[in-house]
């Protein structure tokens, strides 16, 4: 069933848990995503990252979503991730999502406080919840503990300026009144090449200046435990999508490799092998983020 962020955030905060956001780059992580909430009965976020444009675009994926979230026997939030515009998000809107994320973290403090305070009054005066994100959340090739630390921050005075500052945060939440809060304390987006530099006191820091749901990018990769700090601090909606992508690339991969030379191939079966691995990753994803409920 179609359901919006707020009410999947409200139960999760209520309870102490992290709603997982799976990113919809085709059918197969679309159906895999869809299949493993079912099988555990939770609800969960289906994510379609404006980035991820160039697999399908919004205008071909939304009524896929929309028909799988509702027919789907548990709720279904349906977020636009990192949408690079007011007028994207609005397109979402306009297809059916319940829920839009507008990332102007590259731009000025004052440019994000900006558009995202007036995609909020768009956004909230039909019923839709939005995201926003403060702080610098990067790519793990060039991000916050991966070992290339000093080539990211050379932009920046110090690492404060990466991570999400709880003043700046509260000053954000008050003027724009999103919903829910992307924050920075170092996760990446991506691979890990080296153990990433968590800050997890940075969640609960901030939680004592904003009573809101935050959100966790770059949530592929953690250790169970840190995820449970994470959560406990505050972190109520996890985004996950690389890990779970590499899990159905190497089943794929692990069974093509089986093949002998001269058998036949047939293409319809190798969407089958990747959703599977990519539900059992879900499943397990799913069944850590929601442990305290």
């Amino acid at each position: 069933m179609l359901a919006s962020l707020n009410e999947l955030m409200k139960d999760a905060c209520e309870k102490n848990y992290a709603v997982g956001a799976f990113n919809a780059t085709n059918l197969e992580s679309l159906t895999a995503a869809i299949q493993a909430a079912e099988e555990t009965g939770k609800a969960i976020i289906l994510n379609h990252a404006d980035v991820h444009s160039k697999f399908i675009t919004l205008e071909e994926i939304a009524p896929i979503m929309i028909n799988k979230a509702d027919k789907a026997k548990v709720p279904v939030c349906l977020n636009l991730d990192h949408g690079a515009s007011i007028e994207v998000c609005m397109k979402a809107i306009r297809l059916g999502f319940t829920s839009v994320m507008l990332d102007a973290s590259g731009a000025s403090y004052e440019e994000n406080l900006r558009e995202t305070e007036l995609i909020c009054r768009l956004a909230h005066s039909v019923g839709v919840t939005v995201e926003a994100e403060l702080g610098h959340i990067f790519s793990s090739d060039i991000g916050v503990g991966n070992g290339a630390v000093q080539e990211t921050l050379e932009n920046f005075e110090s690492a404060e300026d990466v991570y999400t500052d709880p003043s700046v945060a509260k000053d954000f939440v008050e003027k724009t009144g999103v919903d829910v809060l992307a924050i920075a304390f170092g996760t990446a987006h991506g691979v890990y090449q080296k153990k990433p530099k968590l800050d997890l006191d940075r969640i609960r820091l901030i939680r004592e200046s904003i009573d809101i749901p935050f959100v966790m990018h770059g949530g592929s990769g953690l250790t169970d435990e840190e995820y449970r700090i994470a959560i406990n601090n505050g972190i109520r909606k996890i985004n996950y999508y690389t890990y779970m992508a590499l899990a159905g690339g190497k089943a794929v991969k692990e069974e093509l490799d089986k093949i002998k030379a001269g058998e036949n191939v047939f293409f319809h079966d190798i969407p089958l092998i990747g959703i599977k691995a990519m539900k059992e990753d879900i499943v397990r994803a799913i069944r850590l983020f929601s442990r305290g409920a």
